[in-house]
């Protein structure tokens, strides 16, 4: 990576984005020295125009925004890090400085929690017990959940139709993880049909 942190007089902009959901989180400045504890460190450092001098998100609050990804733009004058945050990301105790509030992206944030309660081996969790029952049972679970929405489609109660879509949808992710995959895969699949027609 090589930046031109002198274009704009030793800051650059930098794009905050959720590494799950893809929002938008907020804008932040670094120069040489704040890109490189964040680097070192794992979480974000920006360069505080209004303190002069380098300033960790979330260090009075405890909410650290931990990096999953660097990327330079193709002028090299700006950053996009995707992040993990731990706690809301604005002053106001929004999830956005944008005041983003969108569904969107939230099977993504589900799918890592599902991943979670299952590496946490919890007996207290249903998530869990499912999976640690095998392949057959959360297939099978599947196909419950894909029985149960059919009939609810031909029926004219939205909400009903909307649960049974929501539990289909859930125990998928857990079929996704039982066989080693994620959404992403599917995604990527449903992304080349659309090219190839």
């Amino acid at each position: 990576m090589n930046l031109d942190f002198e274009k704009s007089g030793g800051l650059i902009p930098v794009v905050i984005q959720h590494h799950l959901s893809l929002h938008l989180l907020m804008l932040g400045y670094m120069n040489e020295a704040a890109l490189a504890q964040t680097r070192a460190e794992g979480k974000v450092t920006f360069f505080s125009r209004s303190k002069n001098r380098l300033w960790t998100k979330g260090e009075t609050s405890g909410n650290f925004l931990w990096v999953t990804d660097i990327r330079e733009d193709c002028d090299r004058d700006a950053l996009l890090i995707k992040v993990r945050p731990e706690g809301p990301v604005c002053h106001t105790g929004a999830d956005s400085c944008f005041r983003e509030e969108s569904p969107q992206g939230f099977l993504y944030e589900l799918e890592h929690t599902i991943s979670q309660r299952i590496e946490a081996d919890t007996d207290d969790s249903y998530t869990n017990r499912l999976y640690r029952r095998g392949i057959n049972k959360v297939a099978q679970k599947v196909g419950e959940e894909a029985v149960e929405l059919v009939i609810e489609a031909k029926d004219d109660n939205d909400d009903l139709f909307k649960n049974e879509t929501a539990d289909l949808l859930y125990h998928f992710l857990i079929l996704l993880k039982a066989k080693g995959m994620q959404l992403q895969d599917v995604e990527q699949v449903l992304r080349e049909r659309a090219h190839g027609r």
